[in-house]
């Protein structure tokens, strides 16, 4: 994972989530059933059917002529708050690989029908600056050569953009960054280098993001994850120290990675009525972060490529379509909830259901803190979490993210794996962790994190609806359950849920 500075929470508001959460659960059956199984796939379709933008320039607005004017150049000469009517046309910048558009405070940037900007292969951003308060509407953006881990529009993550109707596709890196109050509706974001989204601001946390209605398909052209191992830097949309998000109504699919990842204390997020599919890596991540709320989703056909690769490795460990990785709910940072709740979602024909887990060497200030530099949202100071000081509390589950308090319920869960092809390794959720070791002065070595994880911190499934043949993996790797083992003592899980071979049995 890259390095990035620490970030604080802000206020929440937890009574929206809870209307949130009735809203959907009140869609969910109040028996087991989980979410009524008439429900149709319904993604929202962007790309290639976007609405255009106006025939003619609005009023006031300055014409922009493909192959006559040079945008780049009229946004220097003209004040803040100018809108720029793009005409029909292929529109490109200067020869210069950082030649770029800047926009003033308040600039809108409009495409007609038919407006195309143009990297050449030679510009690496479109949009950058941190002007605020810029809008972008009904632009094909191609063609530029952003870095890894950079963006081409809104490159600086400047705050309160809209950025919405456009097609962003064939870029190198991401499509889009974001800011603050940043707007990302119906935008059609595909087949660029690494992300449709890189949501990370260097000068601190990102607050009340909203990404909604957009198509996020066949990112990571670039196949990131070969070119650095294990750089977790892959995917649809990433999401880094964002607190208080918004994810709606998207249609995520077919990207070659992850689909959608919050990596490192996010919090506050909502995610919700979403289709989910076809992606190689799991549908989402929520890694080392805070209070979530993901429901109400269609979760279809992920993490086939990953689940394969696994098994052939050997490696038994339940890659999932929903992967908690050290996170939970923490009644400490504020947000809209408490929690981490999954439900009213629709899982199905993925390489498994949701993996729990939680790593007992990696803490705040450990060697093996991939998300290097950071520490939790409950300690100011990553030189705090060292011995003496880490063996007592608060700092001993303070310098932790640790997954608790989620909250798995009214789901249905549906798997065959012959379209799978899979024989084993499959079908599985889980809620485990390793046995803890290093570094030496780690206070978590043993079996501790283990058994918290399984059996002392909240987590717990029950009333969903399982079709298939599911079992279940708790505490460690080598533990593989059926359903009445789960259900029964210590585990206790599921309570109220039903479990059928057959679709038409529940």
């Amino acid at each position: 994972m890259p390095v990035r500075p620490s970030s604080r929470p802000r206020p929440g508001r937890f009574a929206a989530v809870l209307a949130g959460v009735v809203a959907v659960t009140g869609l969910v059956s109040c028996t087991a059933g989980g979410p009524a199984p008439d429900r149709a796939e319904r993604p929202i379709r962007v790309c290639d059917r976007g609405e255009p933008g106006p025939a003619s320039p609005p009023g006031g607005a300055v014409v922009v002529q493909p192959g006559v004017d040079d945008v780049a150049a009229l946004t220097r000469q003209r004040p803040a708050g100018t809108t720029f009517w793009l005409a029909e046309g292929v529109h490109t910048l200067g020869g210069n690989e950082f030649a770029q558009i800047v926009p003033k405070k308040g600039n809108a940037y409009l495409g007609a029908p038919g407006a195309v900007l143009d990297g050449k292969g030679i510009n690496r951003y479109a949009f950058g600056g941190k002007a605020e308060r810029v809008t972008v509407r009904h632009l094909t953006v191609r063609n530029f050569v952003a870095p890894g881990n950079e963006s081409v529009v809104n490159h600086d993550s400047a705050d309160h953009w809209v950025v919405e109707h456009n097609t962003i596709s064939d870029n190198g890196g991401a499509a889009l960054a974001a800011g603050a109050h940043q707007r990302i509706r119906f935008n059609c974001l595909r087949d660029n280098g690494q992300y449709g989204i890189n949501a990370y601001q260097d000068s601190g946390t990102i607050t009340g993001l909203v990404v909604h209605g957009n198509e996020i398909t066949g990112n990571n052209t670039d196949d990131w994850e070969a070119r650095i191992a294990g750089c977790g830097c892959t995917g649809g949309a990433k999401f880094w120290a964002v607190d208080g998000a918004d994810v709606t109504g998207n249609w995520v699919h077919h990207n070659h990675g992850p689909g959608l990842w919050a990596d490192t204390n996010n919090n506050d997020f909502v995610i919700r009525d979403n289709v989910i599919s076809d992606n190689e890596g799991p549908a989402i991540i929520y890694e080392t972060s805070y209070n979530a709320v993901i429901a109400g989703n269609t979760i279809l056909r992920n993490n086939w490529a990953d689940g394969r690769r696994f098994v052939t490795e050997g490696d038994p460990f339940p890659v999932a379509a929903v992967y908690v990785s050290e996170s939970g709910g923490e009644p400490r940072v504020p947000a809209r909830t408490d929690k981490l709740v999954i439900t009213g979602n629709r899982f199905t024909d993925n390489w498994s259901g949701i993996t729990l887990w939680e790593n007992a060497d990696r803490f705040c200030n450990s060697p093996h803190n991939t998300s290097s530099g950071y520490c939790t949202l409950l300690v100011d100071d990553v030189r705090q979490c060292r011995s003496p000081a880490i063996q007592r509390k608060p700092l001993l589950d303070d310098c932790r993210w640790k997954t608790k308090r989620v909250d798995i319920h009214h789901n249905r869960f549906e798997v065959d794996p012959v379209k799978l092809g899979c024989e084993h390794l499959c079908a599985r959720m889980a809620v485990l962790a390793n046995f803890g070791t290093s570094p030496a002065w780690s206070p978590y070595h043993g079996a501790g994190i283990q058994q918290a994880i399984t059996w002392h911190q909240g987590n717990e499934w029950h009333d969903n609806v399982y079709v298939g043949p599911w079992r279940f993996m708790a505490y460690d790797t080598s533990r593989l359950l059926e359903p009445s083992v789960w259900q029964s003592a210590p585990h206790r899980q599921d309570r109220g849920s039903v479990f059928s071979l057959r679709a038409e049995e529940p």
